[in-house]
């Protein structure tokens, strides 16, 4: 089974991305949907967070998004804490996705996509056969992260400025889908490169 990891910035539209490919046959595992899922509820990966950032970051049994958010994202240091975060959780999401793809592997699948924001900080690239940078001018950005999330302009800002940018994801992926029109137009950059990869 062939790996395609598709990665890009907050905002970017990479469900987006992934419904077009679900379309195709090919089935994703959604990275910050694994993370969601891990600190939904009582365990190791909760467990860290609480002792990083304190035991107010969980509220019954499950992460207290917003508020962790309002610590991670605020400065000073946000750089520092953003790296002190990804680095309790990102063993965790490995491991389930690892389990998540080997269903994929038993059901005989061809293809799966890894979507994760953070598909190099992570080393989840290294699992992949190619990689896909989904990018989109930064206005339309904080626009769809305002509307997605019902976050103001300030929070959708940092939460970009956190993240590598467009240009540093293109120089380190194999394809590049720009996203700043509608879904037809979409839709036909990704059966564009799943052709060249499907060879």
């Amino acid at each position: 089974m062939k790996i395609i990891g598709l990665c890009g910035g907050s905002g970017s539209g990479k469900g987006a991305v992934c419904a077009v490919f679900n379309t195709l046959g090919i089935p994703s595992v959604d990275a910050d949907s694994v993370y969601h899922n891990i600190t939904s509820h009582t365990g190791p990966c909760l467990d860290e967070i609480a002792l990083e950032f304190g035991a107010e970051c969980v509220k019954q049994g499950a992460l207290d998004r917003a508020y962790l958010r309002d610590i991670v994202f605020t400065p000073p240091d946000v750089e520092k804490k953003t790296a002190r975060l990804n680095s309790i959780t990102h063993k965790y999401v490995i491991a389930r996705i690892l389990e998540i793809l080997k269903g994929y592997r038993d059901e005989g699948r061809k293809y799966a996509i890894i979507d994760a924001p953070l598909l190099f900080e992570s080393g989840i690239n290294s699992l992949c056969d190619y990689t896909v940078a989904v990018v989109a001018d930064v206005e339309l950005r904080i626009e769809r992260i305002m509307r997605r999330d019902g976050i103001d302009r300030v929070l959708a800002e940092r939460r970009i400025a956190a993240q590598k940018s467009d240009s540093e994801l293109i120089l380190l992926s194999d394809f590049v889908i720009e996203n700043n029109g509608d879904m037809s137009e979409l839709a036909f950059r990704v059966k564009e490169i799943f052709e060249k990869i499907n060879v």
